[in-house]
């Protein structure tokens, strides 16, 4: 733009030329995957395995760093001065996305805080009230975050993250406390939004919001338990098989305004025609929810399914067996009873509990049977195929199964207070014969494998044993293993002849094989082997091994060596005749030579 002006100092006109003023730049709008960025935050910092307090503390770490990278901080080293996070810092030129990681690290922090405080409360329960404060100041930062989450500087996938995350976090606070009404209002909000998100994000994104949704079935249904009042046997049976999956932690509460009369109906059990007090009220809890085990069991399609439902279960039953072991300790005349030699009433309860925990562990070990046989080839088994998705098990995975197993059995003999029951002993006996032929079939696949056969039949003939006679032996009615051991004898029949052929087979093919192997490395010329065919290449060329020209070498014995022994003994004849005596010098040519020359006597002197 070109404007012309006046100079005042020598009057003359000057063009000057001004910029035009500059466009305003576009607002930066900005994602923020809320989800995404705890999730992840979790499960590398302590959630894994369920420690908050680690969490916690990388939480306080993270808020630090922020505010440090952003020269942000409350006040110096001495004084304190609260400084929250506000539009300002979200728009304009110097605006970063890592403001808003503040409040939301905040609120992380304070719901770690909180869920650490009630793991904590189990066991003192005044820190129920700080509990409850930590999660009003997590809905406070999660409030702020979604002041400055509605404005204009986020997108719309950031606002419906927001939403659902405050709505989940006020659900936790009035949760806690047992604000049914407004808790599953809150949750059921969040649950929607996230169903919303996952129905809009593509397929790769849309699991992890599935299984947020999935988290908040159980407290929902439990709102609803609670605002119905558990009037109908129904939402009993409910709670409980949610009980049994481990979802809820305040199963004291829940069990005490149900009906009475499903507690009093433990007050006692009959266990092999004999029965006992329960006194514990763990233990009435934990048998309560054990009733409705095998119900969740039979609608659980999945074998992780039931293995993640055992379990849970087995944790619990671990807590009942040491809620015993807590009251013969408190209680001397308990303590003084279980000295005897009779089985009292607190020991049979224990053995009870011991059984259940066993007999758990046992059925736990053989849905991983029933999963690893997804991903087994049985090459004896020609009607069934690998319909498992995993990695491919060996026959020998499967023996290391079954040796687990027999170690659970025999741990089930062992059991404290059934050594003299004949029956008991008798049915877990059979157990064990029954699991031994199962690991005697795989170990002879693993031989087959490596081409044993005649081990593999010797196996095979032991499995067969054992399973006759498990056969006939009275079969435990919590285990009926019947048919499997039925199909197995077939199998065996077939297999055992099969490793047999394999193995004359195999006996006839390495004895031609040796003497093959024998004809065709021997170096014989051929008029030492006129009596045995061979192709031997070498007769085709130039140097044929038909005869050999030059002798081998053969050792000879060395030259003899002679000792004359009888010189020693023999007697020579005497030579003095033939010797001259040393005093008489007889004329010799020497002295005639002299005295003919002249020279040599002694007149020439």
């Amino acid at each position: 733009m070109v404007v012309q002006e006046d100079n005042p100092n020598t009057g003359d006109v000057v063009e000057k030329t001004e910029s035009a003023p500059a466009a305003p730049e576009p607002a930066k709008i900005f994602t923020v995957e809320i989800l995404h960025m705890i999730k992840d935050a979790q499960q590398q910092h302590g959630l894994r395995h369920g420690d908050f307090q680690r969490y916690r503390g990388y939480c306080t770490r993270r808020i630090r760093r922020l505010r440090k990278a952003l020269k942000y901080p409350q006040g110096d080293k001495r004084h304190f001065k609260r400084r929250d996070v506000t539009i300002g810092q979200l728009t304009g030129k110097k605006a970063d996305e890592r403001f808003i990681h503040i409040p939301l690290i905040s609120a992380e922090r304070a719901w770690a805080y909180a869920m650490q405080l009630k793991q904590e409360s189990n066991t003192e329960p005044r820190k129920r009230f700080h509990l409850v404060n930590k999660l009003r100041r997590a809905c406070f930062y999660a409030l702020q975050l979604q002041e400055l989450c509605n404005t204009e500087a986020f997108d719309a996938r950031t606002k419906l993250e927001c939403e659902a995350y405050v709505a989940w976090m006020h659900g936790t606070l009035h949760f806690e406390l047992q604000l049914w009404k407004s808790a599953g209002e809150h949750l059921k909000r969040a649950q929607v939004v996230y169903e919303n998100l996952a129905k809009a994000l593509p397929d790769d994104e849309q699991e992890l919001y599935r299984a947020k949704v999935n988290e908040f079935t159980p407290n929902l249904r439990y709102c609803a338990y609670n605002i119905s009042g558990g009037a109908s046997g129904g939402k009993i049976d409910e709670i409980l098989e949610l009980r049994a999956q481990g979802v809820l932690d305040n199963l004291d509460v829940l069990v005490s305004q149900t009906k009475t009369e499903s507690s009093e109906g433990l007050q006692t059990i009959d266990w092999r025609g004999r029965k006992v007090t329960v006194r514990p009220e763990k233990v009435r809890l934990f048998l309560l929810s054990a009733q409705e085990l095998d119900k969740s069991l039979a609608k659980a399609t999945k074998q992780d399914a039931k293995i993640e439902l055992i379990e849970r279960i087995l944790m619990d039953c671990k807590d009942a067996i040491q809620a015993v072991r807590d009251e013969i300790k408190q209680d001397p005349k308990l303590r003084s009873l279980t000295t005897g030699q009779t089985v009292s009433g607190v020991q049979y309860l224990l053995a009870y509990l011991s059984y259940i925990r066993h007999s758990r562990t046992l059925q736990r070990n053989l849905c991983l049977v029933e999963q690893a046989k997804l991903n087994f080839d049985d090459p004896n088994q020609q009607g069934q195929q690998n319909v498992g998705d995993g990695k491919r098990v060996r026959s020998q995975d499967l023996a290391r199964l079954y040796e687990i197993i027999l170690q659970n059995v025999t741990e089930m003999q062992q059991i404290t207070g059934l050594e003299d029951d004949a029956k008991y002993q008798s049915e877990v006996e059979n157990l064990a014969i029954t699991f031994k032929a199962f690991r005697c079939y795989y170990i002879a696949l693993t031989l087959i494998d490596m081409k044993k056969w005649k081990e593999a039949v010797a196996l095979y003939e032991r499995a067969s044993k054992y399973a006759t006679e498990a056969l006939k032996g009275k079969a435990s009615p919590e285990f009926q293993l019947q048919e499997e051991l039925k199909k197995v004898v077939s199998a065996i029949e077939g297999c055992k002849f099969s490793a047999h052929a394999y193995s004359v087979l195999e006996d006839d093919n390495s004895e031609e094989a040796g003497t093959t192997t024998k004809s065709q490395k021997t170096t014989k010329p051929l008029y030492e082997r006129l009596s045995l065919y061979k192709e031997d290449q070498s007769l085709h060329t130039k140097t044929p091994n038909v005869f050999k020209l030059t002798p081998d070498m053969e050792p000879i014995p060395c030259k003899p060596l002679f000792f004359d022994l009888a010189m020693n003994y023999v007697e020579l004849p005497s030579l003095e005749d033939k010797l001259e005596s040393p005093g008489k010098k007889g004329p010799s040519i020497t002295g005639f030579v002299k005295g003919f020359l002249g020279w040599g006597g002694g007149g020439n002197k």
